[in-house]
């Protein structure tokens, strides 16, 4: 039975309508963005499906073009719809910090990090570069490493915040094995970076470390 011939109540765009789309469960979401199922299966049968298939949400979203084609009920046009929701909600985090200052909006810097460096392949090392009020100048990625290391250079770092006339910097960068604990080496170049940039008297506010759904501030752990 299609979606059309349910309850109104349980119609995602319905429900979606009345009560937000907080209360959609995944599948519900992936449904609407999806439109329309497959001979057999309604869009929310078929969002089930792929959700299975590719093991979670995030999986799905995070899947390269090859993979995500392959996949029964979707294609290029999806695809092509997919990443740009996905650039767009990146997009709308960052208008929400440049709106006001990063050390008064917490979660959406989480948000807006872990946005853009969560499913990355290999490690990088980024900043959000700052004001001296803390607003927010640039976000910049910029050492890209392997599969578990990215080389930082402080003299880099400090050569980028000068020219922006940055204040203050945020750190962050990405555990590519889902992990998000710091490592002794991660402290030991936040603590170079600390001392680099206070030449200039530059202040590092925190460093991210952004792990698979799970994203540990090094200032909330008092080593900052």
């Amino acid at each position: 039975m299609g979606i059309n011939h349910w309850p109104e109540g349980e119609r995602p765009r319905e429900k979606l309508m009345s009560l937000g789309p907080q209360v959609l469960s995944d599948a519900e979401l992936l449904a609407i963005f999806l439109r329309v199922g497959v001979r057999g299966r309604s869009a929310v049968d078929l969002a089930r499906d792929l959700l299975g298939e590719f093991g979670g949400l995030r999986q799905l979203l995070s899947a390269d073009q090859a993979r995500f084609c392959q996949a029964h009920g979707l294609g290029q046009a999806k695809y092509v719809q997919l990443q740009a929701a996905l650039e767009l909600s990146r997009r709308h985090l960052e208008t929400l910090l440049e709106r006001g200052e990063a050390l008064t909006s917490p979660v959406i810097v989480r948000r807006f990090l872990s946005a853009h460096l969560r499913d990355l392949e290999h490690e990088v090392f980024a900043a959000l570069f700052l004001d001296t009020r803390h607003r927010v100048l640039r976000f910049e990625r910029l050492f890209t490493g392997t599969l578990d290391a990215a080389s930082v250079y402080p003299r880099e770092v400090a050569r980028r915040a000068l020219t922006l006339n940055a204040g203050a910097v945020i750190f962050a960068h990405n555990h590519p094995s889902g992990m998000a604990e710091p490592s002794d080496a991660d402290r030991r170049i936040t603590e170079r970076l600390c001392q680099a940039l206070g030449l200039f008297d530059i202040r590092v506010l925190d460093h991210f470390v952004i792990g698979d759904g799970v994203v540990i501030s090094m200032a909330e752990r008092g080593w900052l």
